[in-house]
């Protein structure tokens, strides 16, 4: 059975594109790959941290995966920072980076251009890249699943994998990059030019998994469409009405012809009571299985502990083949 991994940061809950992009298929994955799941917190100090909700959203994040379908008995679900390898891999492959390699990471540019100066940019947001490529090679996967938004960042994985392998001799199982299905973004509820991100400021923006039915009425009852109350799928010309569309086609499996003409001679308001009935039939019983998990500290303090204990078995034996190869294990022969 090939190997797959994938995290998500712990820096603030999942949110409906989380769920979509990835999230969502990881259930089925598990049934078809040796599935390693991380919640990535360390990526998620790479910007300022409340300590204690770092903890608290860690562990959320932890369940909700469990909540989403994924079976501990079928996957290897742990927390990043509980596997010291990854850290350890990470500094290895940072030395294998280009600076000029790092500079050009997207998600890099974006989020330094909203700080004020050079001077107070973290130096791991430079670099965190280098550390998902860790928390990627460290399990020689064969693919690894992704929104288009990440899909720089494996290339950027493969390419140092590749160039480990050319000077090293065999070190690294090059990664597939495993793009979601359709290839969609759900994007921003009241500014569906910009894609649905959790660090938005506007709590109307944003569908997380865990919210309420009550919210997630109000949220799509509230999203931006237009005055032409057409329903009719435009990325271009009517962003916001597409958002839904693709919302609705999604979690329905129905393509988006279907949708338009299951909406012909509608109206908007038929369009967001469809989405929000749609969206809490999805959420609901998630919330629930969370909830459950969230009142059994104990449980899922266990299980975290399994994972990691799972997960660091494959990841020492990785870090030792590295560090043999590069001639950091001094007395190896």
């Amino acid at each position: 059975m090939k190997r797959m991994v994938t995290g998500v940061t712990s820096s603030g809950s999942p949110t409906l594109g989380n769920y979509l992009g990835v999230i969502r298929d990881l259930a089925n994955y598990q049934n078809e790959y040796d599935l390693f799941i991380f919640v990535a917190n360390l990526h998620a100090i790479t910007v300022p941290q409340d300590s204690k909700k770092l903890k608290e959203k860690t562990k959320e994040a932890f369940a909700i995966y469990l909540a989403c379908g994924i079976d501990p008995e079928k996957s290897t679900i742990f927390v990043q920072s509980d596997v010291i390898e990854h850290t350890q891999l990470g500094w290895l492959l940072t030395t294998q980076a280009t600076m000029g390699e790092l500079s050009r990471m997207t998600q890099f540019k974006d989020k330094s251009l909203r700080s004020q100066d050079n001077i107070s940019i973290p130096a791991g947001l430079f670099t965190y890249p280098c550390l998902m490529a860790a928390d990627i090679l460290l399990y020689d996967p064969s693919y690894v699943p992704v929104g288009v938004d990440q899909k720089q960042h494996l290339e950027l994985t493969r390419d140092i994998a590749e160039r480990m392998n050319n000077k090293y001799g065999e070190t690294h199982i090059v990664p597939e990059v495993m793009l979601t299905k359709r290839n969609v973004k759900i994007m921003d509820l009241q500014d569906p030019t910009k894609k649905m991100s959790k660090s938005s400021g506007n709590p109307k923006a944003i569908i997380f998994i865990l919210d309420s039915e009550k919210d997630i009425r109000n949220k799509i009852k509230a999203a931006v469409t237009d005055s032409e109350n057409l329903i009719k799928y435009d990325t271009v010309n009517k962003p916001g009405v597409s958002n839904l569309i693709d919302i609705y086609s999604i979690l329905t499996n129905k393509t988006i012809k279907e949708c338009e003409q299951h909406w012909k001679n509608k109206t908007y308001k038929d369009l967001k009571d469809d989405v929000s009935e749609v969206l809490v039939n999805t959420l609901n019983p998630i919330r629930q299985k969370y909830e459950e998990l969230q009142s059994n500290n104990q449980l899922l303090e266990e299980l975290m502990k399994q994972g990691a204990f799972k997960a660091q078995k494959v990841a020492y034996k990785k870090l030792q083949k590295v560090q043999n190869k590069m001639g950091i294990n001094i007395f190896k022969k």
